[in-house]
């Protein structure tokens, strides 16, 4: 028996069917509570926009709930996995498990079928949902929650430098022929770096031979005096393909998409070490489930009538938030190139993977 992973058919099914309602019912409880609280901080905002109503803060839930469920269902995993172990030591039947010849291992390894299986679809989970959703938040934040028009591919925030001069716009929307610009900010700048005007415009469109600015508002800083415009072309360096290029949200594309804006960053010329980690995050995250219960698995060992049941579930849930912690850190320090891109991403993983392991073996083997 102690050479059989999963020893026990019987065994498997009833922890992994009590693994899963554990995880929904905390994810559920999770996700619940911080939407209401996200939604009470959003709906001032939601509802200051002329025509916006109900339907809007629904939108706005529904957009914003994939976010959470993908950013705390790891969360989910750990406290489940402590909540589950720990109820089967009071119970006992972790030792009666223990008894009928199953090492710590074996009881754990329903635990980590279920999390693999969990993390896979974690996994197509935020490539079908949560990149989309967070795209069109993103674009939608960037009207303060007004229209957003219809395009395949839609930026926000977008900086560019025509030499000294810069052209920024709070949203971008390209259906790959036409692109267009809306609230748009045009400033004009000397030889050292001081704005000497700046133009404003709710809409720009490229012509061939620049940006044209539709009722666009010039502001002469010198004179400080305001000339409106019927139209006005501005920003002639600037192209649409170096607009396309000039921001990718990793978070709002998939790894496919994501893996060619790398690629045409590097046709370009430009840095992609942040992108580079964040498309090896995008395999390490949602496995990061996998570690939970290997983390947590220090609360279901040991007599729990020892009196420690509370410290070592406290343990669990420490080794669970140091890995988020690190995790964060380390992809910061990808950003910053302190790491390379693949060891940001899996260097936590696999540093607290031998971490657990550790634990588990110290504790109980």
């Amino acid at each position: 028996m102690q050479l059989e992973f999963f020893p026990s058919r019987t065994l498997v099914l009833y922890l992994s069917r009590l693994f899963v309602s554990r995880i929904f019912a905390v994810l559920v409880m999770l996700v619940l509570v911080l939407m209401i609280l996200d939604l009470l901080g959003e709906s001032g905002d939601i509802l200051s926009q002329p025509g916006n109503g109900e339907a809007q803060l629904l939108q706005y839930v529904s957009l914003r709930v994939p976010q959470l469920i993908a950013r705390f269902l790891p969360y989910s995993v750990l406290l489940a996995t402590i909540i589950t172990l720990a109820t089967l030591n009071q119970n006992s039947e972790v030792i009666s498990m223990k008894a009928s010849g199953l090492s710590a291992h074996q009881v754990l390894a329903p635990l980590m079928l279920t999390a693999l299986a969990i993390a896979l679809l974690s996994f197509a989970f935020n490539e079908r949902v949560v990149t989309r959703a967070t795209a069109t938040l993103d674009a939608w934040k960037a009207v303060d929650y007004g229209p957003v028009p219809r395009a395949s591919a839609v930026r926000n925030n977008v900086y560019l430098s025509d030499g000294p001069d810069i052209l920024s716009a709070a949203i971008v929307a390209d259906d790959g022929k036409d692109m267009e610009m809306r609230q748009v900010t045009y400033y004009r700048r000397n030889s050292h770096d001081l704005i000497v005007e700046q133009v404003r415009a709710p809409r720009a469109s490229y012509v061939g031979n620049g940006w044209k600015l539709e009722d666009a508002v010039r502001f002469d800083v010198a004179g400080t005096s305001t000339e409106k415009f019927a139209s006005m072309t501005v920003a002639a360096g600037i192209t649409p393909n170096q607009v396309r290029i000039s921001k990718v949200d990793a978070d709002g594309e998939d790894i496919f998409t994501l893996s060619r804006s790398i690629a045409a960053l590097k046709a370009a010329g430009r840095r992609t070490s942040e992108l580079d980690a964040a498309w090896w995050h995008k395999i390490s995250g949602p496995l990061s489930a996998l570690l939970m219960p290997l983390l947590g698995a220090v609360a279901g060992f040991g007599l729990a009538r020892s009196g420690q049941l509370l410290i070592r579930a406290v343990m669990g849930m420490a080794l669970g938030f140091a890995y988020f912690v690190v995790d964060n850190a380390a992809l910061a320090m990808g950003n910053f190139g302190g790491y390379q891109p693949f060891v940001a991403a899996w260097a936590p993983f696999m540093l607290f993977a031998l971490v657990g392991e550790w634990v588990l073996i110290r504790t109980e083997e």
